[in-house]
């Protein structure tokens, strides 16, 4: 007698998977990028807006990065930004992961962590500037607390939402506090962790620039505050497309690492 037997449902991989593998990540990237460039020129063309075109803001950005300026700017950026946002998020990682933790150190921590939350970075310039002057302590500063905020709660949220079936199974098991917290909470928590870091970098670039327009000799921020005199619109422009360039390279980093630290989680 024959047998009849179901067909493979995993053999064959369905229309939808079959569309997303045919459609890959980079090309709808591209896509997405020359139909924004497009709708661009088609606005500056049409005046329907009073801004400048692809091809005018493509020249000035060629101008300054002939004379050195776009690459003096963005290095004094791109310096406070990763001195800030490294500060922050090193200190971050152990003071949420010892809020997590231990009960005591959430109770001291996380008032005064919740309190400068809803005070925005920005609000703080003016006086780091009267406390610590207009040198380059003070936009680090700010930076730093951007960063920090944003990674401490993640860090924190991380621990707290571990499955505490594994800690209880660990522990079931024999392994001590120490092992159980480098070897199960730790490993849970990076992905909370690193999505604080990419939500704590966006954090950081916005601030630097609201710095540099308040206090800076040099800097992509202060280069458009110094275009805005001017009605200078091109290098308004040039600066805004290299903070988001830059600022697109660090995430894309970060994702990469996120990738690689957390290949054991599923994804879609």
């Amino acid at each position: 007698m024959a047998v009849i037997t179901a067909p493979d449902k995993t053999s064959a991989p369905s229309p939808s998977r079959r569309g997303r593998r045919a459609l890959p990540p980079l090309l709808l990237n591209l896509a997405a990028l020359v139909t924004g460039v497009a709708v661009w020129a088609v606005v500056a063309a049409a005046h329907w807006v009073d801004v400048p075109g692809p091809l005018s803001v493509g020249s000035r950005a060629w101008e300054l990065a002939g004379d050195g300026t776009l690459a003096e700017d963005a290095l004094a950026s791109l310096r406070r930004v990763f001195l800030g946002f490294a500060l922050g998020t090193l200190l971050a990682v152990p003071v949420g992961f010892l809020m997590g933790w231990y009960p005591l150190a959430r109770g001291l921590m996380e008032p005064y962590v919740q309190f400068f939350r809803t005070v925005p970075p920005l609000a703080i310039i003016p006086l780091a500037i009267v406390l610590m002057g207009i040198g380059e302590t003070p936009k680090v500063f700010v930076i730093f607390l951007a960063a920090f905020l944003s990674s401490v709660v993640a860090s924190f949220q991380g621990v707290v939402g571990v499955d505490r079936t594994l800690i209880n199974a660990a522990r079931v098991l024999g392994a001590p506090d120490r092992v159980i917290f480098l070897k199960v909470v730790i490993p849970a928590a990076t992905p909370f962790l690193l999505v604080g870091m990419r939500i704590g970098l966006g954090a950081a670039w916005g601030t630097v620039v609201a710095a540099e327009l308040i206090a800076a000799d040099k800097g992509l921020g202060y280069q458009m505050m110094h275009a805005q005199t001017y009605y200078d619109l091109p290098t308004i422009f040039v600066g805004l497309i290299t903070i988001g360039v830059i600022g697109l390279v660090m995430d894309r980093l970060l994702l990469l690492a996120e990738r690689h630290l957390t290949a054991w989680q599923e994804r879609r």
